[in-house]
């Protein structure tokens, strides 16, 4: 094979979709997403709703503009998905005595008593995985480790002109 065929056979292979790390995420996802769906279906949530009530039964009350960091979701993705958990009685959205700027989100009576209904899932999920809680971890860490790299690289776009990596090679 000659130089010029290797590298184009190289660069080819740098373009299969199975190659792309953001598909496999991409696909990952989607799977995640389908198994949420069946298993929260009982709770009566969907997938972002779910997350809300993760943060809010870490941390309480909390204001929109916090709970939204902690999704990562701006305030126009955020204020449907709260006004579905406010009518279905899990939330209350309140304006703050002390800045009326801000709007506080607490969970309702019901929503703190899904949360022994919520312990579940966790263990559900792990079983559609087949992964076992160490190994959870140890993707969870690669995960934390690759979304840090990549809002570093959002931080810095100059990053993102460099050579590929020896990783990529």
């Amino acid at each position: 094979m000659t130089r010029t065929q290797h590298s184009t056979t190289r660069e080819a292979e740098l373009l299969r979709l199975d190659r792309q790390i953001c598909f496999s995420l991409h696909a990952a996802t989607r799977a995640f997403n389908g198994v949420y769906r069946l298993v929260l279906k009982d709770l009566g949530l969907t997938y972002p709703q779910y997350l809300a009530m993760l943060v809010l039964w870490e941390h309480g009350e909390l204001p929109v503009k916090r709970l939204g960091e902690h999704l990562r979701l701006d305030s126009g993705t955020l204020s449907p998905l709260l006004k579905r958990l406010e009518a279905a009685g899990l939330v209350r959205r309140e304006r703050s005595t002390l800045d009326e700027r801000s709007v506080q989100v607490r969970l309702t009576e019901e929503g703190t008593a899904m949360r022994v209904r919520a312990l579940e899932v966790p263990r559900r999920i792990s079983a559609a995985t087949g992964f076992g809680a160490d190994e959870i971890r140890d993707l969870q860490e690669r995960l934390d480790v690759l979304t840090a790299a990549l809002d570093a690289a959002v931080a810095d776009p100059e990053a993102l002109s460099g050579e590929l990596t020896a990783a990529q090679d």
